[in-house]
């Protein structure tokens, strides 16, 4: 029996991946501005969706778009719907061709995921890897979204995992570390903290609640850190010009500790480290994404046993 169409027909796919951009980004500015459009010409798209389907999906605050409730629940389905099509086009073409799409955090971007692209281009050289950098925050959004199909980085918290699949690489430590030649190089951790300014991952990183309750454990409540980062670019300049101390991913540091420009104050802390893996909604199927998974594992694997 013919089921009467709910959707109108002039809702478009452009309108639906411009929605699930905004979703993700949070905003306008950076959506338009990837998509290479101007942004009267994305809130336009986004006006017609909202017409089309009779709800308001998210509510203007300032620069930011919040998703409203009706928006929340589009998005959920919207995203299922775009990768049932893209799945069922990667379907259509072998694997060792298109684009597969990696989200790689901090802690996995200065050594590990390189050697990740360096064995794909050898086994798969038709497939591209477009990646994407950036904190946690950003790129649960992204995977959720659709927009990228793996995120490589730190086990998610409990509330983020519903609808996702996480398959663990390996453990990683936190480190406190500091330029060689800091004054309290010959110090213990703890001692070297209270006479030190600090560097912090911030509030929104993964590895921040872990830092807080080592620094508690030392009876330092809530200290002012000089600046909140996880970027090795800002982490390693702010060390180099002053005394701070860093508490950072290892993975993040390592190339620097191995050459001697960092050095590492040991905290004797267990409880300073913690899952890296990767997560993918779990249904998820594109170009190439079960062997850039099984490569993951072998590095890993190789990683451990050394």
């Amino acid at each position: 029996m013919y089921k009467q169409r709910v959707m109108h027909p002039a809702v478009k796919l452009r309108h639906i991946r411009a929605f699930l951009d905004i979703a993700a980004e949070g905003g306008l500015s950076p959506v338009a501005r990837r998509q290479g459009i101007t942004q009267p010409a994305l809130s336009r798209t986004l006006a017609e969706l909202e017409t089309l389907l009779g709800q308001q999906l998210f509510l203007r605050q300032g620069r930011r778009m919040v998703l409203t409730e009706p928006g929340a629940l589009f998005r959920h389905h919207a995203a299922q719907a775009v990768q049932a099509l893209e799945a069922g086009a990667a379907a259509l073409h072998p694997e060792t061709s298109g684009t597969l799409r990696v989200g790689v955090l901090p802690t996995v971007a200065t050594r590990f995921f390189p050697q990740v692209v360096l064995r794909m281009q050898k086994i798969l050289p038709e497939v591209l890897l477009a990646v994407e950098t950036g904190p946690h925050h950003y790129l649960i959004r992204m995977l959720r979204a659709g927009s990228i199909d793996l995120m490589i980085g730190r086990l998610p918290s409990p509330s983020e995992m519903a609808g996702l699949s996480f398959d663990h690489l390996y453990e990683e430590d936190i480190m406190l570390v500091a330029r060689t030649g800091h004054p309290a190089a010959d110090r213990p951790a703890a001692e070297a903290l209270r006479m030190s300014p600090l560097i912090l991952p911030p509030t929104t990183a993964l590895i921040r609640a872990s830092v807080d309750a080592y620094l508690a454990s030392l009876g330092l409540i809530n200290p002012k850190p000089m600046v909140e980062t996880v970027s090795l670019a800002l982490g390693r300049g702010v060390c180099l010009a002053s005394d701070g101390l860093w508490f950072i991913s290892r993975g993040v540091v390592l190339e620097e500790i191995e050459s001697g420009v960092l050095i590492e104050f040991p905290t004797g802390a267990k409880f300073l480290s913690g899952a890296v893996g990767m997560t993918r909604q779990q249904a998820a199927t594109a170009p190439g994404l079960a062997t850039l998974e099984q490569v993951a594992r072998e590095i890993a694997g190789h990683a451990a046993e050394r």
